[in-house]
């Protein structure tokens, strides 16, 4: 990478989303973990792992009971949006050695989170795009950690996955350089004259969240290294990822124009057959935004909030 294009890369950008939080937030690296109080005692465990672009309140509206324990990580070099309490450093953070903005780095951090941070014995991991990506990633590194732990990978980033096409033809012509410039075009044009396309129907907390994407990492560096990396993961990461998964879901929407949803269910049928497969109605990428009702229950209870839709 040219040195003038790194300087470009490298140039901050300013925090513009936050939601008010009530509880703990951890640095870890160059990440944070985040804790949310809860008023009652808790029974099941929740860490949540954002995608690419976005930030760890994709999850809160989903785990809202008082008697779940939600842990909501910010991956490495993203704004932590909290407003409220003050980030402090992590009496169990160990180094990571791994490149910051990458799958592996991220899932240090989980398996840190995971290590040292629940406090009930029914845990669910839930990752979106990305963060199923770093979920897998995590389990690779630390399959022990994961044994009895109920996976959920919402529209996720999987072994052998592509972009949808759309994404990919629109990347193409983007030079490294070319980045700065194509953010502020970006955030500078209004969402609506692209956000159907991509995000499909839209709603309030859609609206909320996707509204600016692009001011969610700290540099534009990290935006580039996220997206080089996803690509090199789908495509260097085999199904033997799947093998340490004892109970999951699989949540597939109906429409997907950020990832390609054919490539995506062809891989999550390579998984184990104790890993279900639920192909919702969902008509986007967004699924739990579109609608909470195809998360599986944290009862335990073998069926999601609604049938499977085949």
């Amino acid at each position: 990478m040219k040195a003038i294009h790194a300087r470009k890369l490298i140039k901050s950008i300013d925090q513009t989303y936050t939601e008010m939080f009530s509880g703990k937030v951890y640095t870890v690296g160059k990440g944070a973990v985040s804790i949310r109080n809860h008023s009652g005692k808790a029974e099941n465990t929740v860490i949540g792992v954002h995608g690419f672009l976005e930030n760890h309140c994709y999850f809160t509206q989903s785990y809202q009971d008082a008697t779940t324990e939600l842990i909501l990580l910010t991956c490495s070099n993203y704004h932590i949006p909290v407003s409220g309490p003050s980030p402090e450093p992590a009496p169990w953070e160990v180094p990571i050695k791994s490149l910051e903005g990458t799958i592996q780095y991220d899932a240090k951090i989980l398996n840190q989170a995971m290590e040292n941070l629940p406090t009930t014995e029914n845990v669910r991991v839930h990752g979106h795009s990305r963060g199923g990506a770093v979920v897998l990633e995590a389990i690779r590194q630390r399959p022990e950690l994961y044994t009895h732990a109920d996976i959920v990978l919402e529209a996720s980033v999987l072994p052998q996955g592509q972009l949808h096409p759309l994404v990919t033809a629109l990347l193409e012509p983007v030079s490294h350089g070319m980045w700065p410039w194509v953010i502020r075009f970006i955030n500078s044009t209004p969402s609506s004259s692209y956000g159907q396309s991509f995000f499909g129907k839209m709603n309030g907390r859609k609206k909320q969240l996707l509204n600016k994407l692009f001011t969610a990492t700290k540099d534009h560096l990290t935006i580039v290294r996220n997206i080089e990396d996803i690509m090199t993961w789908m495509e260097k990461t085999s199904f033997e990822v799947y093998d340490h998964i004892t109970h999951g879901t699989f949540l597939i929407p109906k429409v997907d124009r950020i990832l390609d949803r054919s490539a995506m269910l062809s891989s999550a049928e390579n998984s184990p057959n104790s890993v279900r497969i639920i192909e919702t109605d969902a008509s986007s990428h967004f699924i739990t935004l579109d609608n909470q009702k195809w998360l599986p229950t944290l009862d335990g209870s073998s069926e999601p909030r609604l049938q499977i839709a085949q």
